[in-house]
């Protein structure tokens, strides 16, 4: 597992962002970043094959990567800090949480799951095939298709449509299908149970590729944990930015985190 390369900003308590499969801290977080580094230290690290880091030489494990994901923000000077991850980067979250207790003082899990079902594995493998064949255009296609609400996607215009659909090979991660064939063999089910600290699961309502159920049984078994809803696909970042802004500075100013 290579050294994580990693965004740094802000000052205050501790924030490292965890971000999804197939994407980077850039196109998952670039919307949000800005906002908790006004009143925090954010650590925003790329997996590897993802933003600057480098892919890695052999297939990715949960546990190397959380470790390496915990080696950067201690680096960075974080001793403790909150964990905000989205879809892959729960389980990253999750696993940090068990792994390593007495870095974590909260978590925040979006359109998160503790393993995966029959249909995202199917969309994964989809992603993978398509992947293996150089086939941008379908991975374009196929990404969109799980990404996007129905609703949003009927309303998106011409121009955002074409971006998204964009085939271009330097679009995609070169760690693509590392961090897919990572999602398809998670379980961090026994983990939840032993999280003791503030959690906030938002689900996405409207989503395609992980379905908000994953939501309702991260939330059901961490003690304690709070849930609440977004009316989006698995983009709220892209479907309701500002929403999903508030939900998570309000949950970290209401517990101090």
């Amino acid at each position: 597992m290579p050294p994580l390369s990693a965004t740094v900003t802000g000052s205050g308590p501790g924030i490292v962002l965890a971000h999804g499969a197939t994407g980077s801290i850039d196109e998952n977080y670039a919307r949000l970043l800005p906002a908790l580094a006004a009143g925090h230290t954010v650590v925003a690290p790329d997996y590897p094959g993802s933003g600057r880091t480098p892919r890695a030489a052999g297939p990715l494990t949960l546990d190397g990567l959380t470790d390496a994901v915990v080696d950067g923000a201690v680096a960075a000077g974080l001793e403790t800090f909150t964990l905000v991850g989205y879809s892959l980067g729960t389980a990253v979250a999750v696993r940090t949480a068990t792994r390593y207790p007495q870095h974590v003082s909260g978590l925040v899990l979006t359109a998160g799951l503790a393993v995966p079902d029959r249909r995202t594995d199917l969309w994964l493998a989809l992603w993978q095939r398509l992947l293996a064949q150089d086939d941008y255009t379908g991975l374009a296609l196929a990404r969109t298709l799980s990404g996007w609400s129905p609703g949003r996607l009927r309303e998106l215009p011409h121009d955002d449509l074409d971006a998204l659909l964009d085939p271009c090979p330097e679009l995609v991660p070169d760690g693509s299908a590392d961090q897919a064939a990572l999602v398809r063999s998670l379980d961090v089910r026994a983990d939840l149970p032993g999280i003791t600290v503030p959690t906030l699961v938002i689900a996405t309502l409207h989503d395609q590729l992980v379905d908000p159920a994953h939501s309702r049984y991260l939330a059901e078994h961490i003690p304690g944990a709070q849930y609440t809803e977004l009316a989006a696909g698995h983009v709220p970042m892209h479907e309701c930015p500002e929403e999903w802004e508030r939900l998570i500075t309000g949950f970290l100013a209401a517990h101090g985190l």
